[in-house]
This record gives structure tokens, C-alpha cells and sequence, in this order.
């Protein structure tokens, strides 16, 4: 029998288990009954006791009880259900949007009820709605849990109810032969509880249980859980980094005189920080263990010139660099940098991305295979089948973020070169990032990386001036937009994205570059968003930065890579609705030259509690390193990373931003399995990461 279809026959050995419920719980990696047990709570709910309508919380799901006061249809947008129910302490609306004829008999004016569901404010009161309910014909005794309720991850065709019940079996019938892996000397030496106890409390609070922990996530149990499985994060990508330094890179002779010319012709001093990061990188390179550092700093600081420090060295040497940016646009900017450096050493740099004509994308293959391009800049096009590097030494790989796990592997593959004395070679990697990562992110999901920091802005740079005021002051900032461009500098005006959607959010910016060429019409007004062809935004990018175009309205296609150094505004529209790290990003893009810039952010009041914060924040720093610890904070990994990236950042319970005083533990531990428990490593990885083999076998 294959480990595959015995494992599903475990599955089917849960009573309510067929092979097609078998096959649906396959799709959230539950294929044996110890997969349940890890299938952890999302969040609790609270049906231990209830809670008088006059306590209630919008937002805090509660139970409650009362007698039916009342129904009755209402016709609105939509037509919906309305049951006033009321206690001694006041009263509250539930509201059904889908309901029967039957089900609003079942409603009678003097009947009692019980309801569970999460209380928001609507035109009048506080309103549920479709909540989980039961009617009684008089008074009873409520029928209430022991423990906090727990809400777990579902799939479609399966729903929170199963879920439950085949969680309740696995914790019945097999926590007792789970093996706790941690061994007991280092569970006893950090205070930590043992597996099947922590897993037990956390699918089954007792009732005297912290109820305030639970829901935050920080009881004991669970941070027993959380400890184990950032654990198993940081071994697999730590294992990775030990399996690289096993393998061969070309150890660059650093004797070339290419960067001391370019270094010469730049018309101003590296800063400390540079210097620094260049000399960590060629520490690196120089050996032939193969390097893989994400070299961070923050907007502007000149992340692009240590790149080319690396690059030259490699040529120097005869060998090819390859740069890969996530846009067109990005790239693009890169090319022009590059080119111009480039060209007067007599190196030739090649532009390769997924637009190119056929014709021309024939030849650019041909130059790269056959070595006579010595710098290769592009997109995701770089990593496709049919690129062959004649003898690839380096990759810079820019935002690093915006890119999987997966697709940097794939890009590694490319470096197995076609000349013989280097076919067991793979390239060095320099990963450069513009969003500071806080190191409690980058412990845990870069632990395969060396990290260095460029922690300095160059010299007579100005601070950008931030402001922050609301969308009735508009008349005021098309005011400063022209006195601006009557002093001969350039505007960017930024809406960010309305919704997940590139035709809703170009609709939105072409309404706004409207109304601002009908207000301004003695300014160049131009418009750029995601659904315009790359050769349109290539062109109209090139017009502002030939001065040539006075204001551009944008979407947050200019968050990254955009270097105009005569624009000195920034505005962007509904601030409130961006992350921290964004917001820090587009505010980048002005600052770059001589002139004091400013930015403004436009917000649509009211605002809330935490769009104040991050506002105010923007207000009071340009510290992109500590906007990024407070972006952890307030989004989480996954919006501070831009998206998820593969596998890694996806965690069943542990939260980086909540858990990160956990890290110096997990520190102490993975050096102590290292040093004396080694065979325990895989398992604990395969345990809590359903995509350990991808990570083990690079």
C-alpha cells in the first residue's frame, strides 16, 4: 500500500469520513487524523454565558437573550427581516436579508429567544445580523458551552460544523500517540508545556480558562504552539542555508578596475553605510561558497550603485549578471541606470521581459546564450524555459518581497553555466529590498539569507515634509499643485486602489486626472495606471522625466522604481485606506533632488482609531525602518510583504508581529537540535509545513 492511499484509508478510519470528504479535506492538507489535531483554531467564540443588550460591544460576538417584540419586512435596497427583541437592560434588531415565509411565522411577538452573532451599529441601534438562533414559548434556562467555542479554517464543501466534529474525534482518539518531538530537557529549560496538553487546551478550552488570552492569542497553549511551528520555519530555511554553503559559486578575483572607474565617474561620495555593504559583498563574493544577502535600506538610499559595486566584479571576471525586477516599469528604470553606466566601460546590457517582439526577443536569447551580454535586466521572463545563460555568476533580484520562494529557486536553477569548468557552479544571489523588513520578520522568513542594512541616507538630503488634511481641503491643494508647477517643478498625484480591481481603480484615476485638467488648464496633466500597454506607460514615463509632462496622476504603479528627481510634490488621495510601508513607499518617489519636497495625504474623514496612527506616523517619520516594525504590527506580515509569499509566510497560529518576543527562544533551540538532536529537524519541519520537501530538497 502507498503512503498516499494509506494515509486516506487513516482519514476514512474518522467516523463520517468517504473518500469524496477525504478528498475535499485533502485541499487544506488534512490527509491523516494527526493533520486534524495541527488544524488549529482561526479565532474562539464566546458562548459560555450572556451578556445584557445594554453591555453589548459592536464588533464582540455575544450571546444574548430576550422576547420578541416585534417583526417586520422592510423595503429598502434590499428587502430584509427585521425581529426587535428586547431584556430588562434594552433592545436590539436582528436583521435577515435571506429568509422563508415560514421562518418569519416562527417569529412570535412574546416568544423568547436566544441568539449568538456580532452586534454593529445600524440607523437607529445596534443590529445583528443572521444570527445563530433558538425560540422558546416562555422563559428557560439558557443553553449555553462550557468552553470558548474554537472556529476553524474551512474549505468549500466543508463546513465549520464537520470541521469541528472530526477535530473532537482526532483529539478523542489519537492525541495519545502524538510524539512530542521537542525533548524534555529543552521543554523543561524554557518553561514549555507539553505537546499534547497545549493542543488539548487549545481545541478545548476548560471553562476557567483565560478567555482574554484565548482571543488574543497569547495563552500559554497556544504560544507552546506558536514557538513550535516558527520553529520549524526557521529550521527549514535555515537547513536551506546550510545545504547552500555546500555548493559551489565562482569566487570573483576582485582585481578588476571597472568599479574604482565607475566609482570615480559617479560626481559624489558613497556613504558609510554603502561602503560598509560593498565591503560585506565582496567578502562574499570572493569565495566560493555561494552568497544569498538581502541587502535592505531604505528609499533612497542608494541600494542600486551597491548593485552595480557586485556587478562589475563579475564581469570583470567574464562572467553575466542578471537583474529581475517584479514590473516593466521597474525594470525599465533599472535599464536606463545600467546602460548608462555600462556603456562607457564597453559592457553591453540586455533588456529581456515578456513584451518584447518576437524578432527581438530572438536575438536577445541568442546574446545571452552565446555570452555577449554582459548585463541581462528584465521581469519574471528572465526565470522562462528557453533562457540559457552562457555563463551566469550573479543575480540581483529587486524587491524581493513581490517574489515567491518558488520563482527565486527557479531563477537559481539558470546559473548551471554551459562551459564546462563551471557546469557544477550556481550563481550568487543579491536580493535588494526598498521595504526595511523588522528583524523579528526577517529571523523567521528570511533565515536563508544574510541581511545587511544601508541604514544611512546620502548626505544634503532633505526630509520630505509630510501633511496630512481631509478631502474638503481639496481646492487648497490644487492651489500648491500649481504654484508648484509654475516654478517649474513636477506633481504627482496618487489613487490608490478602491478595490481589487485595475479597471475599477484606471476608472478612478482617469476621473480624477479629468477633473484636475479641468481645474488646472494651463497645466500638462497625464495620466498612468495598470491597464495601460507597458510601451504606453514606458512613453508617458519618459515624458515626465523629460519634464515634458507637469502633473502625473497615478495609480501605485509609481510605488517602486520611479526616480524623477524635479518632482518635488507628492499627493495622495485616500491615504487612510494604505498600509504604512506603501504609504513610505510613494512618498519616495519625491525628495530626489535639490529642491525641499513635500507630501500631502488626503484622507476621507471620519477616520479610524488605527488610520490616525498610521497617518500621525507618516506625519512624524521618514524612518522606514521604524514604519516597517509599526506596519508589522498593525497588518501582519502578509501586507507588509505586499503578498504572501509561498508557503512561508502562511502560519496555522503563530503571529510574527504578536509572537516576535519568542524569537531568542527559537534562537537557543534550533542551536541546540543543531548541536545534539539533528535527527529531529525534519521531522519537526514536516510536522507544521505542508511544502517541507520543496524547501528541503534545493
Amino acid at each position: 500500500m502507498t503512503g498516499r492511499s494509506s494515509e486516506k484509508h487513516a482519514l476514512q478510519s474518522l467516523s463520517g469520513v468517504g473518500p469524496q470528504l477525504a478528498e475535499k479535506l485533502g485541499r487544506i492538507n488534512i490527509s491523516k487524523p494527526e493533520d486534524l489535531l495541527f488544524h488549529l483554531p482561526l479565532r474562539y467564540q464566546d458562548k459560555t454565558h450572556i451578556t445584557a443588550i445594554s453591555d453589548l460591544v459592536p464588533g464582540n460576538s455575544s450571546v444574548i437573550m430576550g422576547q420578541i417584540q416585534g417583526c417586520d419586512i422592510r423595503f429598502g435596497k434590499r428587502r430584509s427581516l427585521l425581529i426587535s427583541v428586547g431584556d430588562d437592560s434594552g433592545s436590539i434588531l436582528l436583521r435577515f436579508f435571506h429568509f422563508s415565509r415560514n421562518q418569519q411565522s416562527s417569529f412570535r411577538e412574546g416568544a423568547w429567544i436566544q441568539c449568538f452573532g456580532e452586534p454593529r451599529r445600524g440607523t437607529h441601534s445596534l443590529e445583528i445580523a443572521h444570527p445563530e438562533y433558538q425560540i422558546f414559548s416562555d422563559q428557560t434556562k439558557p443553553l449555553l458551552e462550557e468552553s470558548l467555542t474554537p472556529v476553524y479554517p474551512t474549505t468549500e464543501g466543508v463546513g465549520p460544523t464537520v470541521i469541528r466534529k472530526l477535530v473532537n474525534q482526532a483529539v478523542s482518539n489519537h492525541i495519545g500517540h502524538l510524539i512530542d518531538i521537542l525533548p524534555e530537557n529543552i521543554r523543561q529549560e524554557f518553561g514549555l508545556m507539553p505537546l499534547e496538553q497545549a493542543l488539548k487546551m487549545t481545541h478545548h478550552p476548560p471553562a476557567d480558562a483565560d478567555t482574554k488570552a484565548l482571543v488574543a492569542g497569547t495563552h500559554p497553549c497556544q504560544q507552546r504552539l506558536a514557538l513550535e511551528e516558527m520553529l520549524a520555519h526557521y529550521l527549514a530555511l535555515s537547513r536551506i542555508k546550510k545545504y547552500r554553503k555546500k555548493e559551489s559559486a565562482p569566487a570573483f578575483s576582485l582585481s578588476g578596475t571597472s568599479w574604482k572607474t565607475l566609482k570615480d565617474s559617479l560626481g559624489y561620495q558613497l556613504t558609510s553605510a554603502q561602503r560598509r555593504v560593498v565591503d560585506e559583498i565582496f567578502k562574499d563574493i570572493h569565495s566560493s561558497v555561494p552568497v544569498l544577502r538581502l541587502v535592505q535600506g531604505d528609499v533612497g538610499s542608494g541600494k542600486t550603485v551597491v548593485a552595480a559595486a557586485a556587478a562589475l566584479q563579475a564581469i570583470d571576471d567574464g562572467y553575466q549578471v542578471a537583474l529581475m525586477a517584479p514590473t516593466e516599469l521597474l525594470a525599465e528604470q533599472h535599464r536606463q541606470t545600467f546602460t548608462q553606466w555600462f556603456d562607457d566601460l564597453g559592457f553591453k546590457t540586455q533588456w529581456l521581459t515578456g513584451k518584447l517582439p518576437v524578432a527581438q526577443r530572438r536575438m536577445a536569447l541568442e546574446t545571452i546564450a552565446n555570452g555577449e551580454a554582459n548585463m541581462v535586466i528584465g521581469t519574471h521572463a528572465l526565470f522562462q524555459q528557453q533562457v540559457e545563460f552562457h555563463k551566469l555568476g550573479l543575480m540581483i533580484v529587486d524587491e524581493q518581497h513581490r517574489f515567491g520562494v518558488e520563482q527565486r529557486l527557479a531563477l537559481r536553477s539558470k546559473g548551471n553555466a554551459t562551459d564546462s569548468h563551471s557546469a557544477d557552479q550556481v550563481p550568487h544571489q543579491i536580493i535588494m529590498s526598498a521595504t526595511p523588513i523588522p528583524r523579528s520578520l526577517a529571523m523567521i522568513l528570511y533565515a536563508d539569507l544574510d541581511v545587511s542594512s544601508i541604514d544611512e541616507l546620502p548626505p544634503g538630503r532633505k526630509p520630505v515634509r509630510t501633511v496630512v488634511i481631509p478631502d474638503t481641503r481639496r481646492e487648497e491643494v490644487t492651489s500648491r499643485i500649481r504654484d508648484i508647477c509654475d516654478s517649474g517643478q513636477q506633481v504627482y498625484w496618487v489613487c490608490p486602489l478602491v478595490e481589487e480591481s485595475d479597471k475599477l481603480q484606471a476608472q478612478a484615476a482617469t476621473q480624477t486626472a479629468t477633473s484636475l485638467q479641468q481645474q488646472l488648464p494651463e497645466i500638462r496633466v497625464a495620466l498612468i495606471h495598470g491597464k495601460l500597454k507597458p510601451s504606453q506607460k514606458d512613453a508617458i514615463m519618459e515624458r515626465f522625466n523629460e519634464g515634458e509632462i507637469d502633473l502625473l496622476v497615478a495609480t501605485t504603479v509609481i510605488e517602486v522604481g520611479v526616480n524623477v528627481p524635479n518632482a518635488s510634490l507628492m499627493i495622495i488621495e485616500n491615504a487612510e485606506r494604505l498600509g504604512l510601508s506603501q504609504l513610505h513607499q510613494l512618498r519616495g518617489r519625491v525628495g530626489r533632488g535639490s529642491d525641499q519636497a513635500s507630501c500631502v495625504l488626503v484622507y476621507q474623514p471620519p477616520l479610524g482609531n488605527l488610520a490616525k496612527e498610521r497617518l500621525s506616523l507618516m506625519r512624524e517619520t521618514d524612518d522606514g525602518f521604524k514604519i516597517a516594525q509599526k506596519d508589522l504590527e498593525q497588518r501582519g506580515p502578509g501586507e507588509l510583504l505586499g503578498t504572501r509569499q509561498t508557503g512561508l509566510a502562511q502560519m496555522k497560529i503563530a503571529d510574527l508581529a504578536r509572537d516576535r518576543q519568542l524569537i531568542p527562544t527559537i534562537e537557543k533551540i534550533s542551536q541546540e537540535l543543531y548541536q545534539h538532536h539533528p535527527e529531529l529537524i525534519t521531522p519537526i519541519v514536516s510536522r507544521w509545513m505542508s511544502q517541507s520537501e520543496q524547501y528541503a530538497n534545493v
